[in-house]
């Protein structure tokens, strides 16, 4: 029996994923299925997606619109609780509105050992 992790041991592994270029690691062992992920607040089109495969889709989207990674970094997690955030930036061009560098917050929420929802913060 494997044991659950810890927010903070959930944080690490996120982070270390996430500058491997190991994204889909994070969908696969970090997310819960019931994961709610936010966008921006308040933001045109602001988007809330439910479920895991709905999660999964919105990133190969996003994905698929990236022609190329200049640079990407993340940042050290805070962890709070049952909470984590991440500083992220990017410098990417984007096959339909051309190179721009993302600077975002990205917060966590961590229950039985999964990350269960997501909210970004960010501006471009």
């Amino acid at each position: 029996m494997q044991l659950k992790m810890n927010t903070k041991e959930v944080a690490n592994k996120y982070t270390e994923w996430m500058r491997n270029g190991q994204g889909q690691q994070v969908l696969e062992e970090l997310y819960a299925d019931n994961i709610v992920s936010k966008e921006m607040p308040n933001w045109p089109g602001q988007v809330v997606t439910e479920g895991i495969k709905a999660v999964a889709e919105k990133n190969e989207e996003w994905m698929a619109n990236v022609e190329d990674f200049h640079s990407s970094e993340v940042s050290d997690p805070i962890v709070a609780g049952d909470h984590f955030s991440v500083r992220m930036a990017f410098d990417c061009t984007f096959k339909d509105r051309g190179r721009q560098q993302m600077e975002e917050l990205a917060t966590f929420k961590v229950e039985n050992g999964k990350i269960t929802e997501e909210q970004f913060f960010y501006s471009m």
